[in-house]
């Protein structure tokens, strides 16, 4: 058992964020660590009840957690009572820039029968920077002379910090990559910076090989030849769409884990799986724990419970179940009978 008792608050949300929270946090206790949680309610349906998104003192309340365990967030398909970004950008992005959570980090480990099949990398995205800072506005707006501008917030810091974030990882890896993905040759200004950021680091990390790829080519080279890559560090928006495409090669989103990290641990970091709320599995028993789990991993090597997240990484990895006929209540037992 773990000598102490980490403080976690639970976001399960909407849809299946509930169910797979829950199995996450059996196997991760079954694990032997111990967890003093505390739930919040928020997501579509908190918000469609009474129109609470998220208010500065729950923001400040989760600050002091040691960590953040999310489920899913967002209304059903096709239902639009809930404007486009207020759950997007009143919640989510707001923990984000609130915590400070500046490193999304995704691992992929490709499942039996994918592209990627036995190929394991990693995207570091840029969290809380680029096109989502939210600078740009409208002119003229439902007019046809209307304007739209969005711009790119980079700043020296907020590139460096992930850079050298992605670089610590590469040293961790046997064979030491690390691709920066851009558009240098159109985005000039941006691109132009977190070049020469990549190209200044990478002087203290004589060991980690370093190159370059287009966005456009890496997309093509996700699907044709994955086990190219270490790392990928990129901005925020790239690393949106890559870490989505990833997922999608290495077996499915209904696999892929993420981090929303603050290293400096000045907030309190967040997991998550990567998929969304599954409303029409709500309920059934059927939704796939093993995304959440995964998570979960990634939040115990935050936490310093390096064995126990390495026992049960181990266990993810060599799930060789049948997703569909267990269901979420056998796949949960079946890790926590091979812990």
């Amino acid at each position: 058992m773990s000598e102490r008792s980490h403080r976690v608050a639970v976001l399960g949300g909407d849809g299946i964020g509930p169910e797979v929270t829950a199995a996450a946090l059996e196997v991760v206790r079954a694990a032997g660590v111990s967890l003093d949680t505390k739930a919040f309610d928020v997501g579509a349906a908190r918000y469609l009840r009474d129109g609470f998104v998220l208010d500065d003192a729950t923001l400040e309340e989760l600050r002091g957690f040691d960590a953040i365990l999310l489920g899913a967030v967002g209304p059903a398909i096709g239902d639009h009572r809930i404007p486009g970004g207020v759950l997007e950008r009143g919640l989510l992005l707001r923990l984000r820039f609130g915590l400070d959570l500046f490193i999304n980090y995704r691992p992929f480990h490709g499942v039996e029968g994918s592209i990627a099949e036995g190929r394991t990398f990693a995207i570091v995205r840029e969290n809380t920077e680029g096109p989502y800072a939210g600078e740009g506005g409208t002119l003229r707006r439902g007019t046809a002379h209307e304007i739209a501008t969005q711009g790119s917030v980079n700043t020296r810091h907020g590139v460096e910090r992930c850079v050298r974030y992605a670089f610590g990882r590469a040293t961790m890896l046997a064979r030491k990559q690390l691709t920066l993905v851009h558009k240098t040759n159109v985005l000039t200004f941006a691109g132009d910076l977190w070049q020469r950021v990549v190209d200044d680091v990478a002087t203290e990390y004589p060991e980690v090989n370093v190159e370059y790829n287009h966005v456009d080519a890496a997309c093509i080279y996700l699907v044709e030849s994955p086990d190219r890559y270490g790392i990928i560090v990129t901005d925020n928006l790239f690393g949106d769409i890559l870490s989505d495409l990833a997922g999608a090669v290495t077996g499915g989103i209904g696999y892929a884990a993420s981090a929303n990290l603050n290293p400096d641990r000045t907030g309190a970091s967040m997991f998550e799986p990567v998929h969304g709320a599954a409303h029409d599995i709500a309920g059934t028993g059927r939704a796939n724990p093993l995304a959440c789990v995964s998570s979960a991993v990634l939040m115990l090597e935050h936490l310093g419970e390096e064995g126990a997240a390495q026992l049960l990484a181990r266990v993810v990895a060599d799930f060789d179940g049948d997703v569909t006929a267990l269901g979420t209540a056998g796949v949960t037992n079946y890790l926590i009978e091979r812990l």
